[in-house]
């Protein structure tokens, strides 16, 4: 079994496709759930679905390597072997990244490498983009930047708003993410 850790920053909906995703024949488990934020929607519905969570509140540190450090002994303890980020929305020091080269696994919501940050749905309509998407990728020290595992297309209509857009890709996130995250771990096994 590939003891899987998800990180999150609110409400999971990618996490618990992702956790659903996990069961039968598949080679991979969900074995905790961790959010930089107390009040995150997340960590009640993993814990609804059986799955210990746990907070590293980033605003308890004095600085990123301090809550980084804790992030760590928190996975550490856990043992995973992949770390998935589901709408974890803190950038994360190149150092941590180092300690999980290879096993940690990002979804964004851009064509990469098309929108890397934030605003992604606002910046695709303002530059008049035709379609939009959202990407599966591996997590490198450079800020959306690894190599990419899987994407998924959108179209962007003439009538959408940031929050449409949003909406449409969302539902692609929930497809795609769980298909590439099986296919990368059945590699593993």
């Amino acid at each position: 079994m590939i003891r899987t850790a998800i990180l999150i920053s609110g409400g999971g909906s990618n996490m618990v496709r992702l956790a659903e995703s996990m069961t039968g024949d598949h080679p991979a488990r969900p074995v905790l759930v961790v959010s930089n934020r107390p009040d995150a929607g997340g960590l009640l519905k993993a814990r609804d679905m059986g799955i210990d969570t746990a907070i590293v509140d980033h605003k308890d540190f004095a600085d990123r390597e301090a809550f980084e450090t804790k992030l760590h002994e928190t996975l550490l303890a856990a043992n995973p072997d992949v770390i998935c980020l589901a709408g974890f929305m803190r950038v994360l020091n190149g150092s941590f990244v180092q300690k999980w080269q290879g096993r940690m696994l990002n979804i964004h919501p851009s064509l990469l490498p098309k929108y890397k940050g934030l605003h992604t749905h606002q910046r695709a309509i303002e530059a008049g983009d035709t379609e939009a998407g959202v990407t599966v990728h591996m997590v490198t020290p450079a800020l959306d930047d690894g190599p990419i595992l899987g994407q998924a297309r959108v179209p962007v209509l003439a009538s959408d708003t940031p929050d449409d857009l949003a909406a449409r890709v969302l539902k692609a996130e929930h497809a795609l993410y769980p298909a590439v995250f099986r296919r990368f771990v059945e590699q593993l096994n």
